[in-house]
């Protein structure tokens, strides 16, 4: 059949050159229960979003398990890297010039912030214009090179350590359980990237990390997500019990 010819646009031959950089990632996954945390968020003034609540969760177990902040370099020589704090690289989707793509925003430290605030960056970058946001406006520049210098500085951003985390930050939350689907197995060239499916009526949740095999292993990961849990159940829970109310 005669068909038509549809050029990539900018931000699609970003996730072409990420299907090419991606890690050799494994997921693991736990089901939890968070039924408390369900409760204490909805009664919360602003509710906060999910997202933030797991990032969050992520980056005080990180403080705690080193090697979460850490990720496999190549330059000089082939290494682990590890950072002091956690940045957050958010998933976020947005229209641009008339196309559904998505984009990253980095949140630094994300450990040391409040609830409150990390919703309110993330909500920052769903809803500015695309071109106000410097994570947004430095994908959309590095996607008009050509491609063989696109492929080169992705190559060097991602092996040169202490660039590494300036701009692709030390994990990654990717989500789109508010459509009432969930992704098994999202691509990232971080070492762990969390996510999280649909939260059932009696609180449970598939909650799942794909981490990069050369850094770390699946018995420290799963380990990992026993402690997120806890840290939902007990800091963060307390947090959102603490937050102002919304009126009965």
């Amino acid at each position: 059949m005669r068909g038509r010819s549809i050029p990539l646009s900018p931000v699609r031959k970003l996730v072409v050159d990420l299907t090419l950089l991606h890690v050799p990632s494994v997921p693991v996954q736990r089901i939890m229960n968070i039924a408390p945390l369900v409760a204490a968020r909805a009664a919360a003034k602003g509710r906060p979003a999910w997202s933030a609540i797991f990032a969050k969760a992520y980056a005080l177990v990180a403080d705690e398990v080193t090697i979460l902040r850490r990720a496999y370099v190549k330059l000089p020589t082939p290494r682990l890297y590890e950072y002091p704090q956690s940045t957050l690289s958010m998933v976020v989707e947005r229209e641009y010039q008339g196309e559904m793509v998505v984009l990253t925003t980095l949140i630094r430290d994300p450990a040391r912030m409040s609830l409150a605030d990390i919703s309110a960056a993330i909500r920052h970058a769903k809803t500015v214009p695309v071109e106000e946001v410097r994570s947004f406006k430095r994908m959309l520049d590095l996607a008009r090179w050509p491609w063989p210098l696109r492929r080169l500085i992705w190559w060097l951003g991602l092996n040169i350590g202490r660039q590494r985390g300036n701009y692709f930050g030390s994990y990654g939350i990717s989500v789109y359980s508010g459509l009432g689907s969930e992704s098994l197995h999202p691509i990232s060239p971080l070492t762990g990237v969390l996510n999280y499916g649909v939260i059932g009526a009696d609180g449970s949740v598939a909650v799942r990390i794909m981490y990069d095999h050369r850094v770390l292993d699946g018995a420290t990961v799963a380990r990992v997500l026993a402690r997120i849990e806890e840290k939902l159940g007990n800091e963060l829970l307390e947090e959102l019990i603490g937050m102002p109310q919304r009126p009965a």
